[in-house]
């Protein structure tokens, strides 16, 4: 894991040039698929992955052939469900509202329907990442994979053992922000990778020595993978390379500590 007292241990120099592409032909996921064998597959028609090269996979990737998939109707809502799926002017389907209360460890903000959660990972995010979208059916909701970084390390070793290249594996789904309109995709687990490189303490152009300025490298990762890979596209892999981003680390190093959090 990566220490952020030490800057030297964590800092890297800038890419002069990256290329982001996604990988195609990845089928609809079952649970128990090998992904990284499909994985391995796509990028082979690419020319097949290069050592460094950065593997980014749409959380909702991992969640399905984890077996991270509930069916509406094997769900029963509560009242509280029901109250904030109904009470707001857009209304809501009170399953979906009892899976986000489920995957929730605190609920942090309500604006029936929205549901702001800290999930057991630790993220805050709407609706605890329960997404009912490209789910591989209707009336199915897909949840976040338990613990994505072992999802990343599992995915990378595999995907070791079937290419012999040794690459970064990033986890990622889409957030919003809470000072910002808009989503992005972050990191929600990795492997292989620095997901932190801290400059505190080095000099800038000026001689001024940096003392808060650490750079969340995983989640701008991610936010690149995204613009190939697109939302309708149905290709839930890029590969992110020409960085030097290699060592170890996890995404749970990204979640801000809570006595640091100055938006709850």
């Amino acid at each position: 894991m990566t220490d952020p007292a030490d800057p030297a241990a964590s800092r890297t120099a800038p890419a002069d040039e990256l290329r982001a592409f996604a990988l195609r032909g990845i089928p609809e996921l079952r649970p128990g698929d090998d992904l990284a064998a499909l994985i391995a597959g796509a990028a082979a028609e690419r020319g097949g992955l290069e050592n460094g090269d950065v593997v980014v996979v749409a959380q909702k990737a991992v969640s399905k052939v984890e077996g991270r998939v509930v069916a509406l109707a094997e769900i029963e809502a509560s009242p509280q469900a029901v109250e904030i799926a109904t009470s707001g002017e857009q209304q809501e389907e009170p399953r979906r509202i009892q899976a986000i209360l489920d995957e929730s460890a605190e609920i942090v903000r309500v604006r029936p329907p929205l549901v702001i959660s800290r999930t057991r990972h630790g993220f805050v995010c709407a609706s605890a990442g329960v997404d009912a979208s490209n789910t591989g059916g209707q009336e199915r909701l897909v949840l976040l994979p338990v613990d994505p970084d072992a999802s990343a390390r599992a995915l990378r070793e595999r995907l070791r053992e079937l290419t012999g290249r040794t690459v970064g594996v990033i986890v990622t789904d889409s957030f919003g922000r809470a000072w910002r309109t808009g989503t992005t995709d972050v990191a929600i687990g990795c492997a292989g990778i620095r997901p932190l490189v801290d400059w505190h303490g080095h000099r800038d152009s000026d001689g001024y020595v940096l003392h808060a300025t650490t750079i969340a490298v995983a989640d701008e990762i991610a936010g690149a993978a995204d613009l190939v890979r697109g939302k309708l596209d149905a290709a839930p892999v890029a590969v992110v390379r020409g960085l030097d981003v290699a060592g170890d680390g996890a995404a749970r190093e990204l979640v801000m500590p809570r006595e640091r959090d100055l938006f709850r």
